[in-house]
């Protein structure tokens, strides 16, 4: 009779198993983004599909460039069995929206890069968050922004900075501010700091935000270029160009890393110094990660989730860190 049972505990025991393996193998999980012809989110993508190997699951990968096609999304996912989903909304005051959706079915949410904000535009703090440090990484392109001015021996007097902003969306107010904060706290002058703002943060944008401001200062003759992103630093780049500056006498550094590459690339050097190449890898395998353990093990993440990971690239490392981190 021992044997029997001892033999049917196995036989169950083994059943479980293929099971489990079969629940695993049979998870799927949604990964959406806003932008996916941008190399940072096809990064981000990979590195979820990395992640789906790794630990056993599929992963639906939808764009969303709007708020019809977000909601549609979350329908197909849980048409397709989905149980959770990771998103960079392509507006983030579509969160109550979403959250209504995605409640509704039953389905867990992982925002990445960009924070939900409610009717009133108060962040939606309930629902975890995997972000970059916009403040720290906006005060890291101060820094390096004031080390370069030092090490070219600029004359401080005839130096401004170019703020190109966009303060209506958080993480581009945040990262321009710690890079503002930055600048003043290593003695820059707060009266030499000029703020544009843009209409677009694209070089478009930019270029005509840094235009109108250019010709108001004829008195600077060395410009250190602000802006959220590396497009609004590289329309920064084309105005002081377009005045007349060369690039001995601007620094711009940008956020993002691979929309620098073509800047980087060219045969003379720019005003466009570098750019700092954030993590879209460890967002598009943590962010996933932590969704996948939420739904397997019931563990919840926390509500945010800080990346710091940054690296200056310049037109010397340029090649090997995008290599790095598989861009």
């Amino acid at each position: 009779m021992n044997k029997i049972v001892k033999g049917m505990i196995a036989m169950g025991f083994a059943l479980g198993m293929a099971n489990s393996a079969f629940s695993a193998e049979a998870l799927k999980l949604g990964y959406l983004v806003k932008q996916p012809e941008e190399p940072w989110f096809q990064t981000e993508w990979n590195f979820a599909d990395k992640a789906g190997k790794e630990l056993g699951f599929e992963v639906i990968k939808i764009a969303v460039p709007d708020g019809e096609k977000t909601l549609n999304a979350i329908d197909s996912l849980a048409a397709n069995g989905a149980k959770g989903f990771v998103i960079c909304t392509p507006d983030p005051k579509l969160g109550a929206a979403i959250m209504a959706k995605a409640n509704s079915m039953d389905l867990k949410v992982i925002t990445v890069d960009d924070q939900f904000v409610n009717a009133k535009g108060q962040p939606m703090e309930q629902v975890p968050l995997v972000m970059m440090a916009a403040t720290k990484i906006g005060e890291r392109q101060g820094q390096e922004l004031y080390k370069e001015m030092q090490k070219r021996q600029w004359d401080v007097k005839a130096t401004g900075v170019l703020a190109i902003t966009a303060d209506e969306l958080d993480t581009a107010r945040r990262r321009v501010e710690g890079s503002l904060g930055a600048l003043k706290a290593a003695g820059f002058p707060e009266g030499q700091i000029f703020r544009a703002p843009t209409k677009s943060n694209d070089i478009p944008g930019a270029l005509d935000a840094a235009n109108s401001m250019l010709v108001q200062h004829p008195e600077v003759k060395n410009w250190l270029i602000v802006g959220m992103n590396d497009n609004t630093v590289l329309g920064g780049v084309r105005a002081t160009e377009g005045q007349g500056f060369k690039a001995e006498n601007v620094i711009g550094i940008g956020i993002n890393g691979v929309d620098a590459v073509n800047e980087l690339s060219k045969s003379s050097a720019t005003g466009f110094l570098g750019s700092l190449l954030p993590s879209p890898d460890v967002h598009g395998y943590k962010s996933i990660q932590m969704l996948h353990d939420w739904v397997v093990n019931g563990a919840e993440p926390a509500k945010f989730t800080e990346v710091t990971d940054v690296v200056l690239i310049t037109r010397d490392n340029f090649k090997a860190e995008l290599q790095k981190k598989g861009l």
